[in-house]
């Protein structure tokens, strides 16, 4: 990657060359028929190296895949996190932990933005390495900026939105996304995403009438593509099983589940 983006600094090094010999060299106007003279347009020549290269940039990013968790990767279309794509996520800051787990496993530095009850330690307990995570729990009112200079450094960078994300901001995170190979998670809503999971449904085990503690929580998670016209695909998820591990719950009629939505006090406390 860095020779050919140093290949693509020469290409328009070269570029910018020869359009300035081409300006200085051709004559400043041309006689056309009826021997009027008007001043010469120079068009300069196709950017052939320039487009190639960048073409080749663009897409070795837009192939970067990076590992995940077993259970995460049957939510995610083509089986993993896609370098300079975008994901967003409601309805649970666990399962935006386990995206963030695969790649921070194998080395990849995060960062968590706009989001100051972050647990740390539960994410670290979900595979997370807490030396390489950047924490900036409250950006204010430069949030873009600060994504977009995490963008710049990290692999991961996971966001909560103060608000709607406007197209236009989208979009110029985007190309910033593309051309590093990163992976932005949104906690919410977020244009133009790769994929959209919402958690419709949880049922706990472990609590007993007057009694017991939380073990284990079964999670149904609604998985909508870019571009989809159909209704989202839906999977039963352990989020987390009794052992801490995230995967597939054994396979059951989903209309056979009633959910169990735990108390408010129960979903902050295990997010």
């Amino acid at each position: 990657m860095d020779q050919a983006r140093a290949l693509l600094a020469r290409a328009r090094e070269q570029h910018a060359a020869r359009l300035a010999t081409a300006e200085s060299a051709a004559p400043q106007v041309a006689v056309v028929p009826g021997g009027a003279a008007v001043p010469r347009r120079v068009v300069p020549a196709p950017r052939t190296t320039e487009t190639r290269v960048q073409q080749a940039l663009d897409t070795a990013a837009q192939d970067r895949t990076l590992p995940t968790l077993p259970g995460v990767s049957e939510l995610l279309p083509g089986g993993s996190l896609r370098g300079g794509a975008t994901y967003s996520v409601r309805g649970s800051t666990s399962l935006v932990m386990a995206m963030m787990a695969g790649p921070s496993a194998e080395g990849a530095w995060c960062g968590v933005v706009g989001l100051p009850t972050f647990g740390a330690e539960a994410a670290r307990g979900l595979g997370v390495d807490l030396d390489r995570l950047v924490l900036v729990p409250d950006p204010e009112q430069d949030w873009l900026s600060v994504v977009a200079a995490l963008v710049d450094a990290l692999t991961v960078v996971v966001v909560r939105p103060p608000g709607v994300v406007t197209p236009g901001e989208a979009s110029r995170l985007a190309a910033r996304l593309r051309s590093r190979g990163a992976v932005l998670i949104s906690v919410g809503a977020w244009p133009g995403s790769e994929a959209r999971f919402e958690v419709q449904g949880t049922r706990w085990t472990g609590l007993q009438p007057g009694h017991g503690r939380l073990l284990a929580r079964q999670a149904t998670i609604a998985v909508t593509g870019r571009g989809s016209a159909g209704r989202p695909n839906r999977h039963l998820l352990w989020l987390p099983a009794e052992d801490g591990s995230i995967r597939s719950v054994d396979p059951v009629p989903v209309s056979g589940l009633a959910p169990i939505v735990a108390p408010v006090w129960q979903q902050e406390a295990v997010g």
